[in-house]
């Protein structure tokens, strides 16, 4: 069976390696001359700039997506590096008994108990909920691969996953608490403002908190040394090595549908390629109402389309520099506020700046030289994508302005680097959507809602179309890397089912 595969992303990648496990034939569509999607870096000088990855679900041994990542590569031989200090944020208001004004979130949860405790020893009983509820995760390793079984050892898996009901009791009690809820709950104000500045002023379930930390604590979530390019190219060797074949600088116009059922791509230059079913590993709104031109939607696809479900993960405005100056004295990961606000040209207020320094990663900047990412969420990405299109003189006036107000900013705080510049960037909505096709220049894909268990509104499969499969970070509110190794195992098993055939799985170290 021929499969043709829209998107060298991570999730067109994955979904390719484990077609070509099953004995399918997979060819890859790129409209980029990289891999990767929105897992990418990019080189500027002797700098490279890191656009995605800050740490990885499943870079220990013992945690199922660990297993997962190497069935398609070589774990053991993947340098990671693993944060003592998540981030460093500092207040605006408050200071600590010792007189500091910087809040560690460390990400062992032993020395973070031990810290706030001695920081905050009034608010014993909602530290120690949260580092316990912490500890209450780390007993469970979520099994994200779920292979069919026969029902005898369905039914012995099933028991074993009664254990897990310890662990849907603590989701439960956090259901309703987003960090700024619990800081309102806390005594200390230096503890209270830390987490009300946790996410930047936003409101997120405390959730989305407490399962990163429980795996940073067990050293499954470090960073990839070499960065999100590097990391997709492991990817794309598997791929290839499998028996794939991915076109670069290729971008599919439309899916060929005859009879509502999918037949082949149309790509660059009205050039057909046909095939017996076909994948989309692209961008959801593109797939559906571009490549399909809308002919094979329903109710709640159009409920998403217009945001009524779910909203659309934030955009980004990425500052990127590269600093002639060892730089290993400073914070990797720091949020501080700023003396006066500054106004995006887009509306977008911001009063703190978010800085990344690569000092960590000796693969991004010679030696002695850094690599230094300055990063700001913005949801007003339609403002960037249509000055871009509309008025190209204005988008880059915009650009260079914000890029020379941010310049100064950075120059105050890492204490007087501007003269050791040497690369700057500045990438915005536009220039995510521009590579990537993401929609609206996302960075993931929705926005994880209030429920953070319930089912995806996303299917594997559009109305009435045969022969035809989604499968990428939009299939589940969240996204991000996770998700998308985990969709494409479960639409290959998927499409084995209806084959008829076994789903195989090939480690790369058995």
């Amino acid at each position: 069976m021929k499969i043709n595969i829209i998107g060298a992303g991570v999730s067109g990648l994955t979904t390719g390696c484990y077609l070509q496990m099953n004995g399918f034939e997979t060819q890859i569509f790129e409209k980029h001359s990289i891999p990767g999607g929105l897992c990418t870096s990019w080189k500027k000088g002797e700098y490279t700039f890191d656009g995605c990855v800050h740490w990885i679900l499943g870079t220990d041994e013992g945690s199922s997506f660990y297993k997962m990542w190497s069935e398609l590569l070589d774990m053991k031989n993947i340098p990671f590096h693993n944060h003592e200090i998540r981030m460093d944020i500092e207040l605006k208001k408050n200071v600590n008994k010792y007189g500091e004004k910087i809040f560690h979130l460390y990400t062992n949860v032993n020395r973070l108990e031990e810290y706030m405790l001695d920081l905050a020893p009034e608010d014993e009983i909602q530290i120690k909920r949260l580092t316990n509820s912490i500890r209450v995760m780390q007993q469970f390793d979520l099994p994200p691969v779920m292979d069919d079984l026969p029902f005898i050892q369905s039914t012995i898996r099933g028991i074993k996953m009664a254990r897990y009901l310890k662990f849907l009791y603590v989701l439960f009690q956090w259901r309703n608490d987003t960090n700024r809820t619990f800081a309102q709950k806390l005594k200390n104000p230096f503890l209270r403002e830390s987490f009300e500045l946790l996410y930047d002023d936003q409101d997120v379930n405390m959730v989305v908190m407490t399962m990163p930390l429980a795996s940073f604590d067990k050293k499954s979530a470090g960073y990839p040394i070499g960065g999100s390019l590097q990391f997709a190219k492991y990817l794309e060797e598997a791929y290839i090595k499998l028996g794939g074949k991915i076109h670069y600088n290729t971008p599919v116009k439309k899916v060929i549908v005859e009879n509502d059922t999918a037949k082949g791509l149309l790509v660059r230059n009205n050039v057909s390629h046909y095939s017996d079913a076909i994948i989309s590993a692209a961008d959801w709104n593109w797939t559906i109402f571009e490549a399909l031109e809308g002919k094979y939607t329903d109710k709640k696809i159009f409920e998403l389309k217009e945001l009524k479900k779910l909203k659309v993960f934030y955009s980004v405005l990425q500052f990127s520099f590269g600093i002639n100056k060892d730089l290993s004295d400073q914070p990797h990961f720091s949020r501080f506020p700023l003396a006066t606000p500054i106004l995006s040209p887009d509306g977008t207020q911001y009063e703190r700046l978010e800085v990344h320094v690569y000092n960590y990663d000796p693969t991004l900047a010679p030696k002695g030289k850094t690599s230094v990412v300055v990063s700001f969420y913005t949801e007003k990405a339609d403002y960037w994508i249509e000055l871009r299109k509309n008025d190209r003189p204005k988008y880059r006036e915009a650009k260079k302005q914000m890029l020379e107000t941010i310049t100064e900013l950075l120059d105050k705080r890492l204490g007087g680097i501007k003269e050791f510049i040497e690369e700057r960037d500045f990438a915005t909505p536009a220039t995510y959507l521009r590579y990537t096709n993401n929609w609206k220049g996302s960075t993931q894909g929705w926005l994880p809602g209030e429920n953070l268990i319930a089912l995806s509104p996303v299917k594997f499969t559009l109305p009435t179309l045969k022969n035809f499969y989604m499968g990428s970070h939009w299939n589940q509110p969240g996204g991000g890397l996770p998700i998308a190794i985990s969709t494409g195992r479960d639409l290959t098993k998927k499409i084995c089912k209806e084959q008829k055939k076994k789903f195989i799985s090939k480690k790369v170290n058995p």
